[in-house]
């Protein structure tokens, strides 16, 4: 009996032992697990469904991000507003090849009333989205549609600035108002079929009650950006390099040999070889007067070839800068994120997207830079000397043509 209650009590000492390390490893492991989930809930609070952080910017932030954003946004404004009126209502500047940029105006303000407005909100107040579900997908349509509208027209500016320079005789007969409006039209309809897989079931836009962000789709990803902007890159460089090639072939047939240095004498000068040389360079001096006058046509030809490659190229590398890199994150980022959402910080992903938005802010001016009647319109206008801008850009062509038939080596 005795050895029976021996073993039931070292079995009950043994059960209760075995319980209470139990019911202190869950002591132990409790605090850990509650330090585990309570920053999770805090992440989860300020963060979307899809992973994005929303921030939480001061005050102070608030106002420096609201006025760049602003300041930019009305200087887009301006600009392409600026070029529509100067186009639209001098009479001089209606002519078929500028209505590519009228085009580009017309892009890139759109991009400025009805997507940085709503873009420039959304950053304001962290990146949270709060237009909706049904308008995210408007908002996207627009986005995209507008951006590679002016991509698109920037691709097609050089090709006529291309082909204007290669065929000067044969490419203005053909090039007409009719032709223009239909080129117009198609880089408009190009870019609208770029919007609508997402609204036709291809690929779903990232949409919910924080989040809007265009698809993730991989197929998707590669033929939007590769018809957006890929593509139309590759012919603007191609353009740039072979209006470049024929300027730099037009420079090299045009080059006029300078005159013969003299050189040192040691102790005495043949009169001979003084006076061969003086000959020489009169008939050198006489070649000069002659081209001067008999070539002034293929010099104007050479000038335009300079001009139209320093145009093209500062274009190019404008676009190039602004939207490169905002392109090669969209193009990497579902490779590496996934399909669902962004790992993409959100400062990074906005700071890209607004450099490439500079570009329609940048256009105006780089068109104007280097268009005489497009100067001379902005300052009318921006003056308020609305009368007789026509007859103040006649004048002033009358005049270069003036300069131009007395010195013909000056630019145009």
């Amino acid at each position: 009996m005795r050895s029976y209650l021996t073993k039931y009590l070292m079995k009950e000492f043994a059960r209760t032992s075995m319980t209470t390390a139990g019911m202190d490893l869950r002591l132990l492991r409790a605090p850990q697990t509650t330090i585990a989930i309570l920053p999770t809930l805090s992440f989860t609070e300020n963060d979307t469904s899809c992973g994005e952080q929303i921030l939480s910017h001061r005050n102070v932030e608030k106002v420096l991000i609201g006025g760049v954003l602003t300041v930019l946004t009305l200087f887009t404004i301006c600009g392409n507003l600026l070029v529509v009126i100067s186009v639209c209502f001098v009479k001089k500047l209606k002519q078929p090849s500028n209505y590519l940029i009228v085009s580009l105006a017309v892009a890139d303000l759109s991009i400025a009333v009805a997507v940085m407005p709503f873009v420039s909100i959304t950053d304001l107040i962290g990146g949270q989205w709060i237009f909706g579900q049904v308008f995210c997908n408007v908002f996207i349509a627009m986005d995209v549609m507008c951006c590679t509208a002016s991509i698109m027209t920037l691709c097609v500016i050089s090709i006529d600035r291309y082909l204007g320079i290669t065929k000067p005789l044969t490419y203005p007969v053909r090039q007409s108002g009719k032709c223009m409006a239909k080129i117009v039209l198609s880089v408009w309809l190009l870019s609208a079929s770029i919007t609508l897989p997402p609204l036709f079931g291809w690929a779903q836009n990232v949409n919910d009650d924080k989040v809007c962000l265009i698809t993730q789709d991989v197929g998707y990803t590669i033929y939007s950006t590769a018809v957006a902007f890929y593509i139309p890159m590759s012919v603007m460089l191609m353009m740039y390099y072979r209006i470049y090639r024929a300027a730099k072939v037009s420079a090299a047939k045009h080059t006029i040999q300078g005159f013969p240095k003299a050189e040192d004498e040691r102790n005495s000068v043949d009169c001979v070889t003084a006076a061969l040389k003086l000959q020489k360079e009169v008939e050198e001096c006489a070649s000069f007067s002659r081209l001067l006058k008999n070539d002034r046509k293929n010099i104007s030809i050479f000038k335009r070839e300079q001009k139209a490659a320093a145009t093209l190229g500062i274009v190019v590398g404008a676009f190039s800068v602004c939207w490169l890199p905002f392109f090669l994150m969209s193009t990497a980022r579902p490779f590496i994120c996934g399909v669902e959402c962004s790992c993409v910080p959100l400062w990074v992903e906005r700071f890209l997207l607004w450099l490439g938005y500079a570009n329609s802010l940048i256009n105006p001016f780089i068109y104007a830079f280097f268009n005489r009647d497009l100067r001379t319109t902005y300052r009318n206008i921006l003056l308020c000397r609305y009368r007789n801008i026509n007859r103040k850009l006649s004048a002033a062509s009358m005049h270069e043509a003036i300069k131009l038939a007395e010195r013909p080596d000056l630019e145009i």
